[in-house]
């Protein structure tokens, strides 16, 4: 299955993962849409009546595929509470690009080793897979990246509540996934849901695993 993850982000990203972020955003900038549903600029008519709060700001967040004693899964964190935005809510490490990472590899690994601890020699890079633009205004790329023996992961409590990791069985199963909605200024949004025991995984988080999810099956 490792190797099949490998190959099949390889195949399907949309750029190297250490592309210099000025390509990145303009790509980005070029395309009509999003491939990734659920992204603001998923169809032309969400993008031109949920236009974001912001001027869009790129970010990068990093999907560790953990392998342990032959099992792989995916990791996720709870956001801390008392965080200004998304206060609670599941996510990936990650965050915003600051001047001096140059690529969304550089970001998502910064980002990782400050949030939870992960040494960036510990990750194997696999790829990128597509962008996903969110109201507030960010426009995330996420890498994917394996990590063998992880060693013991130390969270930065201001910003992460807790860590945990999901199966990535559990990810790769369609059934496991739900579509919900909501209006927001007069226009339905619809997003995936992926509920896995007390952890209520949806929007951006859950779109993103949907599109690794089939990513990854088309190629096994």
């Amino acid at each position: 299955m490792r190797t099949d993850i490998l190959r099949s982000v390889a195949h399907e990203a949309p750029g190297a993962p250490d592309q210099p972020w000025e390509a990145v955003i303009a790509a980005a900038e070029r395309a009509p849409a999003a491939r990734m549903p659920g992204s603001l600029r998923h169809s032309e008519e969400s993008w031109g009546r949920l236009s974001p709060e912001e001027p869009i700001t790129p970010a990068a967040v990093l999907v560790a595929v953990i392998e342990r004693a032959g099992a792989l899964s995916v990791l996720l964190t709870r956001r801390a509470e008392r965080l200004a935005r998304h206060a609670g809510q599941i996510s990936f490490p990650g965050g915003r690009a600051d001047p001096g990472d140059g690529s969304p590899q550089r970001t998502a690994l910064r980002e990782a080793e400050e949030e939870i601890g992960l040494p960036a020699a510990s990750v194997e890079v696999a790829g990128r897979l597509d962008d996903y633009l969110v109201g507030t205004g960010y426009r995330i790329t996420p890498v994917v990246g394996f990590v063998a023996a992880p060693p013991a992961f130390t969270p930065d409590t201001r910003e992460v509540a807790e860590i945990f990791e999901v199966p990535l069985s559990f990810v790769l199963e369609p059934a496991n996934y739900r579509r919900d909605g909501l209006t927001v200024n007069g226009v339905e949004r619809r997003f995936y849901v992926l509920p896995y025991g007390a952890y209520h995984i949806w929007g951006a988080t859950a779109a993103i695993l949907v599109n690794f999810r089939d990513v990854v099956r088309a190629s096994c």
